[in-house]
């Protein structure tokens, strides 16, 4: 069946679907990872926004349950170069496009999606539109510049789990953590775990007092779609932890520490997304690579002087991780629970383990 992608600037691109039938409309993004579509695809960061794979042929591994990192898919479209109906992996399920149509997701493939990411790393991201329905280019194009794009909008409280929950137990129970959930990745979750930790998952709205009630040896701040200046709770309550437990951030964890401490973000021009981005760690001078995806940015030059910087981006120069001098918190803009992507930034979890250590016994 033929679709049609249409952006806000009046580029058409003619394809064929491969999801779902019908029409999505959100802010278009591309991820140059080679593999990990799956958790892609279900990474809650991504709500609002559709995604271009820059690689090439996508779906030759399927679909399986153990890689995806929510419960559903989070994007609202999903744009590749060539779809591979057949799909060949040992841990498969099904096939990537019954796996969208389960899940009412909208899919385009046979377009050039490297002109389409040159296009977007020259003007920058932007609204456009995925549909099966419609095969008018110039009203595909209004509702595109109609959409808003997702700046000033509050995309956390789609994502959010809507109760508190307990992560599976460890094998051993070394800390207790409390993880607001801004849009967590089940990864993270894994690593937590792994390193002995007991996760109390908690929705993005709860309060300081009620995260303090339940007594926990650290609090994690996670990953999540979205403007940070929008989620001024998630602002508030981090404020008012600073300095009472051991804090870690990833991603908007990372941005929203960065606002509650005073600091400013602003928006990229066409993000970081992809498996392979070079990050170097201050204090050691070590080459982390790194998975990222975000379109928002801490401004280095609004950090206060708590903040000390402990990773910067080598493509851009961006900061990438801080630390505080005055309290237990540290944060990084990337993913170290490598999902997909590297694992070379999987000592962070290790980090805030033995940072709830020592808090601990210096608070007998």
């Amino acid at each position: 069946m033929k679709a049609i992608l249409a952006l806000a600037d009046g580029t058409i691109f003619e394809g064929e679907s491969f999801g779902i039938t019908g029409e999505t409309i959100g802010e278009i993004v591309f991820n140059t990872s080679m593999t990990g579509y799956q958790e892609i695809l279900t990474d809650p960061s991504y709500k609002g926004q559709i995604v271009t794979m820059t690689y090439p042929l996508i779906g030759n591994y399927g679909w399986n349950t153990s890689d995806t990192e929510s419960t559903n898919p989070q994007v609202e479209g999903l744009i590749i170069r060539e779809y591979s109906q057949y799909h060949s992996n040992w841990r498969s399920e099904g096939s990537l496009g019954d796996y969208l149509k389960t899940h009412g997701i909208v899919g385009i493939h046979g377009i050039d999606t490297r002109a389409l990411t040159k296009r977007l790393r020259t003007n920058g991201v932007m609204e456009g539109i995925i549909s099966t329905e419609n095969s008018r280019s110039e009203l595909l194009v209004k509702k595109a510049q109609d959409f808003g794009g997702i700046e000033g909008r509050d995309l956390v409280k789609k994502v959010t789990c809507p109760n508190t929950y307990q992560w599976e137990h460890p094998t051993q129970k070394k800390h207790r953590v409390v993880a607001i959930d801004f849009g967590i990745k089940h990864n993270i979750l894994r690593m937590l775990q792994k390193h002995h930790c007991e996760s109390l998952v908690v929705p993005a709205k709860t309060s300081a007092d009620e995260i303090l009630a339940m007594n926990p040896d650290g609090i994690f701040l996670s990953n999540g779609p979205g403007d940070p200046d929008a989620i001024d709770y998630g602002v508030k309550t981090i404020r008012s932890l600073i300095g009472r437990k051991p804090i870690f951030g990833i991603c908007l964890g990372h941005q929203l520490v960065s606002l509650a401490i005073g600091a400013k973000t602003f928006k990229l021009k066409f993000g970081h997304r992809g498996g392979n981005h070079p990050v170097q760690y201050i204090d050691t001078e070590r080459i982390e690579i790194t998975s990222q995806n975000h379109g928002f940015c801490v401004d280095i030059d609004s950090l206060p002087n708590s903040a000390k910087i402990t990773h910067i981006n080598l493509n851009d120069q961006t900061l990438e991780g801080i630390e505080l001098t005055d309290s237990p918190t540290f944060s990084v803009q990337y993913h170290p629970e490598a999902s997909p992507g590297p694992h070379d930034a999987s000592y962070l979890f290790q980090k805030f383990s033995d940072l709830m250590s020592k808090f601990h016994e210096l608070n007998k």
